[in-house]
């Protein structure tokens, strides 16, 4: 007679990484390049995210849900990285408020909730939490209770600690991220330098000058279609970026500088905001595209003084 297998077989993992954003940064511009505020430096957080999940991977054998990227924003209108950002796989951005300080407001309260109900309902074992603050403690045991583990992460500090000692006595595990992990994907802000003269800066127009424009085909009998008026769009374009600036902040806009190229995310948005204030698509038009640019452009360069215009009609 057969003895039956009484050992439990090993069940795969299925965690999550919530990542506080604010002290991430803070603590790796410190460390790499004893910067206190975050305009000092430029992060690549598209492929900082990519190295972490990689890091987790290898130290936790099972299923990743998903990462939370914890951050915030002015009137929680996310900037062009945070955009970008959420556009990538398996990412949750998550944006709490940025004070007229630079203070966050309500990101802790957005960890604390989420440790706690993917705990509650079990949909995952295990946790990463790279964070240092120990307004967390009260989530990480609520979450332990219900039988998950959490491995909190931190980073290196130039000296001494730069996490709360009972979140580092509460959590399972902690792991110490280096300095040198993180240094590939940090670098200086360039210093603000003056303006320059128009030539050094060529219009988008000039950028796509060399580029045919694509002729929309027209099969035997048909009449082909007139695109849009090259003035009609380059107001579309102005108008679109003069409500960009409102509505999102000069601080937001400046990050697109110097230009003239936009992230696709930004790219397509702008085409998408034009063809609704035109009322029909500009795909069929190549050129359109490009006039929609130079107008985009050309507001913003009037809006921080570059003395940078688009090419003569």
């Amino acid at each position: 007679m057969a003895i039956p297998d009484l050992m439990p077989h090993p069940v795969a993992a299925k965690y999550a990484i919530l990542v506080d954003v604010g002290y991430l940064y803070a603590a790796a511009g410190e460390v790499l390049l004893g910067a206190k505020e975050r305009k000092e430096y430029r992060v690549a957080a598209d492929e900082l995210i990519q190295s972490l999940q990689k890091h987790a991977e290898e130290r936790i054998s099972g299923e990743l849900l998903r990462i939370y990227w914890y951050d915030a924003a002015r009137d929680r209108v996310p900037t062009v990285d945070q955009r970008v950002i959420a556009q990538l796989p398996w990412v949750k951005v998550r944006l709490g408020n940025l004070n007229a300080r630079g203070q966050q407001k309500g990101v802790d309260a957005q960890i604390r909730s989420d440790l706690e109900a993917l705990a509650r309902h079990h949909a995952v074992t295990d946790t990463i939490l790279l964070a240092g603050d120990e307004d967390m403690v009260p989530a990480v045991e609520a979450a332990q209770a219900f039988g998950v583990r959490i491995h909190l992460w931190g980073v290196e500090p130039p000296y001494g600690t730069n996490q709360a000692e009972r979140l580092v006595w509460e959590s399972d595990t902690v792991e110490v991220i280096t300095a040198e992990f993180l240094r590939p994907f940090f670098s200086r802000a360039p210093q603000p330098v003056a303006v320059t003269p128009p030539a050094a800066a060529p219009s988008p127009a000039q950028v796509f000058a060399g580029r045919a424009p694509v002729k929309p085909h027209v099969k035997p009998g048909q009449v082909a279609k007139l695109g849009p008026s090259r003035p009609r769009v380059e107001d579309v374009g102005e108008h679109v970026a003069q409500k960009w600036i409102l509505t999102r902040g000069r601080d937001n806009i400046r990050d697109l500088l110097p230009g003239p190229i936009l992230p696709t995310v930004i790219d397509t948005e702008l085409l998408i905001e034009a063809e609704k204030e035109l009322g029909h698509s500009l795909r069929p038009y190549p050129e359109a595209r490009v006039w929609l640019r130079d107008g985009f452009w050309a507001r913003v360069y009037r809006e921080f003084d570059l003395g940078v215009g688009v090419s003569s009609k």
